[in-house]
């Protein structure tokens, strides 16, 4: 049973009023004993005058001492166990806190810890204790393992290289999924009549830019090829290194691609082969007009005549395709030259300098119909 603070000093404080009050019990006039028990009162006479006379006290006896006592403790404990009932009544229990009362200190075991109880003032409150259960240390949380984060910029080597273009983005798709993917290892086509291309080639304005994946060359209107009955208008053209097709297996030091579209967007890419000879004189207009900052594009002075940059036989193999950059589009129209241009190994290396690899793998032929000129 918990007794409060005031309770106890309430009882001891009691006790002392007891141990004075008996003594002066003793000599009052009239003495309250238990109940059945007649009080102890003074005998009086009257005396010659008709005046009371006083009678000396009848000395209680021990027995009738301990009744009164034990009498006068019976009705101070009734009194004071109802206090504690109603003291206890109005005390509220800590949440969450069990409240044990102990005659000597308990002592802590592995599962629970024990502490002495404060009191509302602030004082600890002897000979009580409160315990509670130990909470399990939490376990350190194991750090979580950073999301792998993708390229934002394709590229031809790491995160952002070929074999990553198709997850990198949903425009991409085609790079990991087409089944006409550009370029190829040209072999085993079919030596046909092909009606040769007609370029229609001629000086023009041009502007060199570095893109961040090759140098590109963008031209002015009125330069175009005519092949199966379609024109289609050159747009532009850039180098890759090496050469991104093969032909039998062979890869060539670089290759130029030279872009045209038609009317309703389809577009046609010529791909001329570039072997290590002798200086090629387009390719050298080219360096001499390179921007000096990426992604700048510097407007030449001078013109550009491709027909400088064409081989002399114009025979190629032809094929259905992609662009071999992202998105990877299909639908296109490919014309591979048979006959490679020279260009020198100092023309070459400027180009390394800046790009020392950027052509895709060949990708597989799936079956398509090569077919190659007479």
């Amino acid at each position: 049973m918990h007794t409060p603070p005031r309770t106890l000093a309430a009882t001891l404080c009691a006790l002392g009023l007891l141990a004075w009050a008996l003594p002066a019990l003793a000599a009052d006039p009239v003495i309250r004993t238990s109940p059945g028990r007649p009080a102890l009162m003074r005998d009086s006479t009257a005396d010659a005058d008709g005046k009371a006379a006083k009678k000396p006290l009848a000395k209680p006896t021990a027995e009738e001492d301990n009744d009164t006592i034990d009498a006068l403790r019976e009705r101070l404990a009734r009194k004071l166990g109802a206090r504690e009932a109603a003291e206890r009544a109005s005390e509220k229990p800590e949440p969450g806190v069990l409240r044990v009362v102990a005659r000597s200190p308990v002592p802590a075991t592995p599962a629970a810890a024990t502490a002495t109880a404060v009191s509302p003032g602030g004082a600890p409150e002897p000979g009580i204790h409160w315990t509670e259960p130990r909470r399990a240390a939490a376990a350190p949380a194991k750090p979580a393992a950073a999301p792998k984060k993708k390229a934002e910029h394709w590229s031809y080597h790491g995160e952002g290289g070929p074999e990553h273009w198709g997850a990198m983005k949903s425009e991409y798709a085609l790079c990991s999924s087409g089944k006409r993917q550009s370029p190829i290892d040209i072999r085993d086509q079919i030596s046909v009549q092909l009606d040769p291309v007609q370029f229609d080639y001629k000086a023009t304005n041009f502007r060199v830019i570095d893109n961040g994946h090759t140098v590109q060359v963008n031209l002015s209107p009125g330069n175009s090829i005519e092949v199966m009955g379609r024109r289609y208008e050159l747009q532009q053209f850039h180098f890759h290194r090496p050469s991104e097709e093969r032909i039998n297996g062979r890869q060539f030091d670089m290759v130029v691609h030279l872009v045209h579209k038609d009317l309703e967007g389809k577009l046609a890419v010529v791909a001329v082969l570039l072997d290590r000879g002798s200086a090629q004189p387009v390719v050298q207009q080219v360096w001499n007009n390179l921007p000096l900052e990426k992604g700048e594009e510097l407007a030449a002075r001078s013109t550009l005549d491709l027909n400088e940059l064409l081989p002399a036989d114009r025979g190629y193999f032809t094929y259905m395709g992609s662009l071999t950059t992202p998105p990877c589009s299909e639908g296109v129209l490919w014309m591979v030259m048979k006959n490679p241009v020279s260009i020198a190994p100092n023309q070459i290396d400027i180009f390394s300098r800046l790009y020392p690899m950027n052509a895709r793998p060949v990708q597989a032929s799936a079956g398509r119909m090569i077919k190659g000129s007479n």
